[in-house]
């Protein structure tokens, strides 16, 4: 968590291009620079500010939890000359900063909390898709308190990406397809079908994921919203059954973008 910081106390100046920083330590880097520009004390660096600010702003869900004044100033200069005039002494400028804050960081800890989250965000990115990155954040949104909703978006979620995959390598697809048909496309154009593989272990391992997407497929279509129930008994899923759904979702998610990536850069 603290990696970040801790290079600024040894004044070395981060790389902020490491894929293992995470959405948290960004954000918590960014609220460090602030209160280094503000109290005139450590180092704060106006390219990392204005690189960061620029990466929060980017993504819809983290902007609304950013502080108006970052929003306002897009250098440190800008906010130097804000908040001189707000606030005269250090310790009320650290306090407004902090506060100012809390809401961005609690949001990104809990999102941190679901497994290889801030990894699929960075993948889901690359797709350059907004709606696919949605689907993603709202299903884990939804996952304590609507897990039919979050259930249906993690059926969604894979549906989508998967279509993404085969308009990028031009395959066409009938409109009314199932999941397991656009599925078995994307295996057969990234070689990941099982019945591609001589390796007993690779076959398990593929043919395991092909069981994922249709039980993906088949939870949804029991336990999503996006059917009436009728006079049928109907068990309604909790949250877990709905994190499950979505955590399986997005791996499968994650697995078929780097190979596409892999496939792509070949």
């Amino acid at each position: 968590m603290n990696k970040l910081k801790d290079l600024l106390e040894e004044d070395i100046k981060p790389n902020l291009e490491e894929k293992n920083i995470g959405e948290f330590d960004k954000a918590d880097y960014l609220q460090t620079l602030l209160t280094n520009a503000s109290t005139q004390d450590g180092p704060a660096h106006n390219d990392h500010y204005i690189m960061l600010r620029k990466h929060f702003m980017g993504n819809k869900k983290t902007k609304t939890y950013l502080p108006d004044y970052v929003i306002k100033n897009r250098d440190l200069g800008q906010f130097w000359q804000f908040i001189k005039y707000k606030f005269s002494t250090y310790a009320e400028r650290r306090q407004y900063i902090w506060n100012s804050f809390n809401n961005l960081l609690e949001f990104l800890e809990e999102e941190a909390e679901l497994p290889f989250s801030e990894t699929i965000d960075s993948n889901l990115m690359v797709f350059d898709s907004e709606h696919v990155l949605e689907y993603w954040k709202t299903a884990i949104e939804r996952m304590e308190n609507d897990p039919e909703g979050a259930i249906t978006l993690s059926r969604t979620l894979m549906e989508s990406v998967l279509k993404h995959i085969l308009e990028e390598r031009g395959v066409p697809y009938k409109a009314n397809a199932d999941l397991h048909e656009i599925y078995k496309a994307v295996t057969n154009e990234l070689n990941l079908s099982p019945e591609q593989h001589d390796i007993t272990l690779f076959k398990q391992i593929l043919g395991g994921c092909s069981s994922i997407v249709n039980g993906l497929g088949n939870l949804r279509n029991k336990h999503g919203d996006a059917h009436g129930k009728g006079k049928v008994t109907y068990y309604k899923p909790s949250s877990r059954h709905a994190e499950l759904a979505v955590n399986l979702s997005g791996s499968m998610c994650l697995f078929l973008i780097k190979t596409f990536q892999h496939v792509k850069e070949r």
